[in-house]
């Protein structure tokens, strides 16, 4: 998947391919897209959960490009490398690569669900679940909240008005999932970004307001304003937890997959809030491999 298209010169691809392929594409494949700094310590888990679901699914994997390793030619990882750029935490190279993501698995037109991930990540339920609740989903999963505090609307820069007010501003976790108009929707996009790109500097965080932000003035009505990747903030850090391998318990997986009180899903109220977990260090693969049939099924 490397190849030497300017991210612009990319974008223009995505857009164009997007507007040739109109025709019926199924089965429809869901992008699985890792942002990572190098390589998925977790891995392993991944190959367990895409393993004979050939054909619904693709992968893109966008690591620093310093970044060196070989990939077995039997993993499902293969193959999956992106052109990439290097990333900066909270700045506007983050979005980059998610518009560069994006771009190119909007260049396939059988993906029609998009997913980022990272390479503490973890799927929560086995791939046929998964694939259903997201294929089947009438709406995108950005998190998109109004936060009134300091770390929400304290970080609005008045210098975006008027295309982007105060009521407008949103804040939300970057791991987001959409379908592919909204896909199609944030790579196309040049005003908020530009808008972000100029105005959103620390302590603004462009991966937890411009995708909020753009989706909330957008696509609103096409949005459930949640994640369904789940992290735990319950701490006070500039971080959320991070999962140690001495913590992975069948109470603590069960606990993430079904500890919550019930969420909107094609208006029906379900305990399945979300598909996705994060932060699990590498110190966790073992344990999580133990608890694989526990996360998949005995038939995945």
């Amino acid at each position: 998947m490397m190849h030497n298209m300017s991210d612009e010169d990319l974008i223009k691809s995505a857009i164009e391919s997007s507007r040739m392929n109109t025709t019926n594409t199924s089965p429809y494949k869901v992008a699985f897209m890792f942002l990572t700094p190098g390589r998925l310590p977790l891995a392993p888990l991944w190959e367990l959960f895409f393993k004979g679901h050939e054909g619904l699914y693709s992968i893109y994997v966008h690591p620093h490009p310093s970044y060196n390793d070989t990939i077995p030619q039997d993993s499902v990882f293969y193959g999956t490398r992106i052109t990439s750029q290097p990333v900066y935490w909270g700045d506007i190279s983050m979005i980059d690569a998610e518009r560069r993501l994006l771009a190119n698995a909007l260049l396939d037109p059988s993906n029609q669900r998009f997913v980022l991930l990272s390479d503490s990540c973890i799927p929560l339920f086995n791939f046929t679940m998964t694939y259903r609740y997201l294929v089947n989903s009438n709406i995108s999963h950005v998190a998109s909240i109004d936060d009134e505090r300091k770390s929400g609307r304290g970080r609005y820069n008045p210098q975006m008005s008027p295309n982007i007010t105060i009521q407008d501003w949103r804040k939300g976790s970057q791991w987001f999932e959409v379908n592919r108009e909204l896909a199609l929707g944030i790579v196309a996009d040049q005003n908020y970004y530009g808008l972000f790109k100029e105005y959103c500097h620390r302590p603004c965080y462009n991966d937890e307001h411009y995708l909020p932000t753009m989706v909330n003035i957008l696509y609103g009505g096409l949005n459930s304003n949640r994640s369904i990747t789940h992290v735990d903030w319950s701490i006070v850090a500039p971080h959320p937890r991070k999962y140690a391998g001495s913590e992975i318990t069948k109470e603590l997986l069960n606990s993430i997959r079904f500890g919550s009180t019930g969420c909107l899903y094609n208006d029906n109220t379900t305990p399945m809030c979300v598909l996705f977990a994060r932060k699990f260090s590498p110190g966790t693969l073992n344990p999580l491999l133990t608890f694989a049939p526990l996360l998949f099924g005995t038939s995945n």
